[in-house]
């Protein structure tokens, strides 16, 4: 376990300090699927439910589209399943596009404390391995709650400083995840478990630069086929240093000013972050949540139609407008982006599914005017997860909301129900309902299952 000194904010670990690298591979070997808690087990299979829909109704976008023309010709065997989809691919180009189907439309899971994206880097690598060497349910379910844990226990020791600078974490996090995941389907010992996540260290990916174009996506979707390279190679005997974590120019010095390895260590096979998973209702940032929840709501209350409303005025916290300020967006994957668009698509229609992001929307005149009449104001005293909704409306009257915490925060959880609800419109156009069906109740009792790649093939289009 850490030892009592800890490296202060921004400070290099020196040769006394805890080896966390060490310690994390220690715990991933030695886990037991057995010692799982039930609430654990529970929330994974609610967390793979939510990347499973979000992955087969990504599937048809454009980015994935040109994602396989792109890939399919230098691809290997076809040895894993496109989720939605006919095709098949290698196992490393599968978890790799299978990463970006389930985030492109930015519906996926969210670790609120870290906005870590946990399943699909994690997942899209596990379930294409699972079609390669057969993986039990409970097996499977494990490597998934070890991934998550993993990626979130090294974003918590970075956050937020490395976010700030500019690195999108659920890649550079995600990594490890992963290689985590990965490597205890392989069965690795501690010390190539350590070479994994070393490995891992090696390939950050993601730059929030990105963020409203279709390269956001493939953020996790190359986490999840590095972190898999990773696991294997470190497998065959491919070795890397044992403190990349740590060590002076290792992982966290060099990708973020301040770090806590306590976040990494303390707590192991104690507490799971899996627990604070969070499911989105809304296919866009999670920054502009709250602002959606109460447009929807004041809509529903006073029954507002775009053209009674003369202007909607916002207090937000600061990082809602870093993430989501783009005024004029002219992409759907913009308009996720984009706080402006949220709120005036969740006045004229009532909603923030993925219909309400399109490129048809976005360039919809009606919402363009309403767009163009909400007006944001960075608050710092208002918390990301919370904002105040002012609005004037032209027979001169005014209603307000306050939003603490948006439906889909730990506060005001998705229910079973939303989840299968959530799913069922991503899956619509897609599968049957019957399929869809099968697929879902093939999720819900994931630890029964023999063969977890029974998954994927229900999930394949003929």
């Amino acid at each position: 376990m850490p030892s009592d000194h800890r490296p202060a904010a921004g400070e290099a670990p020196a040769l006394g300090d805890p080896a966390v690298t060490g310690v994390l591979a220690q715990y991933l070997a030695n886990a037991r699927a057995p010692d799982l808690p039930t609430r654990v087990r529970k929330e994974a299979a609610r967390t793979f439910c939510n990347w499973l829909g979000c992955a087969v109704g990504g599937s048809r976008h454009e980015a994935v589209s040109i994602a396989i023309g792109a890939l399919e010709p230098f691809s290997g065997p076809k040895q894993a399943t496109v989720l939605g989809r006919a095709e098949r691919l290698d196992i490393l180009n599968a978890a790799l596009v299978n990463g970006i189907s389930s985030h492109v439309f930015d519906f996926d899971d969210t670790h609120l404390k870290t906005v870590i994206h946990p399943a699909g880097p994690v997942a899209s690598a596990a379930l294409a391995f699972a079609e390669y060497r057969p993986v039990s349910g409970r097996d499977f379910l494990h490597a998934l709650v070890l991934g998550v844990e993993t990626e979130c226990r090294i974003g918590n020791a970075v956050f937020p400083a490395h976010y700030d600078v500019g690195w999108h974490i659920t890649g550079t996090a995600g990594v490890f995840g992963a290689a985590a995941a990965i490597g205890k389907l392989l069965g690795l010992d501690a010390q190539r478990m350590a070479w994994a996540l070393g490995l891992a260290a090696t390939q950050p990916v993601g730059l929030r630069e990105m963020f409203g174009t279709m390269t956001k996506s493939f953020h996790p979707g190359r986490a999840a086929q590095n972190g898999m390279t990773a696991a294997l190679l470190a497998a065959g005997g491919y070795t890397s240093s044992d403190r990349a974590i740590e060590a002076k120019r290792g992982w966290a010095t060099v990708l973020s000013t301040a770090r806590n390895y306590a976040e990494i260590t303390e707590g192991l096979g104690e507490r799971f972050e899996i627990g604070l998973n969070t499911y989105k209702p809304f296919a866009c940032g999670i920054v502009i949540h709250p602002a959606i929840d109460g447009c929807v709501q004041l809509r529903r209350e006073h029954a507002l139609t775009p053209e009674a409303v003369e202007r909607i005025a916002l207090r937000v916290n600061p990082l809602v407008l870093e993430l989501t300020g783009k005024r004029t967006p002219q992409t759907g994957l913009e308009g996720k982006f984009s706080v402006f668009h949220a709120c005036a698509v969740a006045i004229a229609e009532g909603a923030a599914g993925e219909s309400q992001f399109s490129d048809a929307a976005v360039a919809n005149p009606v919402i363009v005017a309403l767009r163009d009449r909400v007006q944001a104001t960075a608050a710092p005293e208002i918390p990301p997860e919370a904002v105040e909704i002012e609005m004037t409306l032209r027979d001169g009257g005014h209603v307000a909301k306050s939003v603490r915490h948006a439906i889909g925060s730990l506060e005001r959880p998705m229910t079973d129900a939303d989840l299968e609800a959530k799913f069922a419109g991503l899956t619509d156009s897609i599968l049957s309902p019957s399929g869809a069906r099968r697929l879902l109740d093939l999720c819900w009792r994931i630890e029964e299952l023999g063969d977890v790649a029974d998954i994927a093939r229900a999930a394949a289009i003929a």
